[in-house]
């Protein structure tokens, strides 16, 4: 992660009394800053999304590599808790903080039934979405949507972090 946005996370996060620990950087996916981490012994796995040139939204990967070194999406039993998903424009800045529940409900996270997917776009509140599936997107994604832009909600970001486990 890059220097503002470690420090403004861990801002909310000591605000919050959360306690970030077991900070690892990913060898791959360094593009968008892949890490993990636990929060108060939860898993977090994290990444930057990236803004596209030609759509709305940020583009964000969520994948592994499988026992062939294939990339593949993650699994239900994957051991982890929450995604987070760092979003950024020229001058807002905010972070999507999805349980992993709320990833397997959306298709996102694989179980026995259906393939998730290795990669999707997220749409914080700035963004003027045009499309009905963008539109359904975001709105199921604000409910996990903290704004970091100026002093962080730290109610909000107690909630996002421990409602869900």
């Amino acid at each position: 992660m890059n220097s503002e946005l470690a420090n403004a996370i861990k801002e909310v996060y000591e605000a919050c009394s959360l306690q970030i620990t077991d900070l690892v950087v990913e060898p791959e996916s360094q593009e968008y800053k892949a890490c993990r981490f636990r929060v108060n012994g939860a898993v977090v796995l994290g990444r930057e999304a990236k803004v596209t040139p030609k759509k709305v939204g940020q583009f964000v990967t969520f994948w592994k590599r499988n026992e062939k070194g294939i990339i593949a999406p993650f699994f239900e039993t994957d051991p982890f808790d929450y995604y987070t998903v760092n979003v950024r424009t020229e001058n807002r800045f905010g972070q999507f903080v999805f349980p992993k529940a709320a990833l397997i409900k959306k298709g996102i996270v694989s179980t026995e039934q259906k393939e998730g997917k290795r990669a999707f776009r997220v749409y914080p509140p700035w963004d003027v979405v045009h499309s009905k599936q963008a539109e359904q997107s975001q709105k199921w994604q604000l409910a996990f949507f903290l704004d970091l832009h100026s002093a962080p909600d730290v109610t909000r970001a107690k909630e996002l972090y421990t409602n869900h486990l």
